[in-house]
């Protein structure tokens, strides 16, 4: 048996189900056409083995009616096992287009948040650059300023960070990068 296909349309797969079930129908007509004049005549009284051996005795009489309605039979119980294969198809088809709904969302939302991530970390790196301009300028104008004021200008470069996404391709981490 072939493997569920999520992909074909909802109206396909019920359109072949109504197909089958029409030739299935076609099917059992003629079967029911078939058999109307052949049925075995037994009676209340005849034996199990009696009962047997009328309906062998009619299939030798008949054996191209009964090879023909053998045939019938079987292609009826192979369009059956199809319409159950087409109902499991059916049955998991709103399952699996959920899923692939959520998974197109989830892409969606990946997208709008590479696009920020993307943005933080580019202003990240011009926050970098100007903290290390105004860690410049701070060393340039901390030995006047002391002379001045008997202060340090500005505290606290050791500490200063910023932040930086970064992704192993399955999850993205926020981190600090210290300047």
């Amino acid at each position: 048996m072939k493997e569920l296909n999520p992909s074909l349309p909802l109206e396909q797969i019920q359109s072949e189900m109504t197909a089958l079930k029409s030739q299935i129908q076609v099917l059992e007509q003629e079967r029911a056409a078939l058999t109307i004049n052949n049925d075995v005549i037994t009676h209340e009284n005849d034996s199990p083995f009696a009962i047997v051996e009328a309906y062998r005795r009619q299939a030798r009489e008949n054996a191209q009616l009964f090879a023909e309605l053998k045939g019938i039979e079987d292609a009826i119980a192979a369009l059956d096992l199809q319409l159950q294969y087409k109902k499991t198809e059916l049955a998991r088809l709103p399952r699996r287009l959920q899923q692939i709904n959520q998974e197109q969302q989830l892409e969606a939302a990946k997208e709008v948040a590479q696009v920020h991530a993307e943005r933080i970390n580019q202003i990240a790196g011009e926050l970098a650059t100007e903290i290390r301009l105004l860690k410049a300028c701070a060393d340039e104008l901390s030995p006047l300023y002391w002379q001045v004021y008997y202060k340090p200008f500005i505290t606290g470069f050791k500490t200063i960070s910023v932040p930086y996404v970064r992704s192993d391709g399955a999850v993205w981490t926020i981190v600090n990068r210290i300047v």
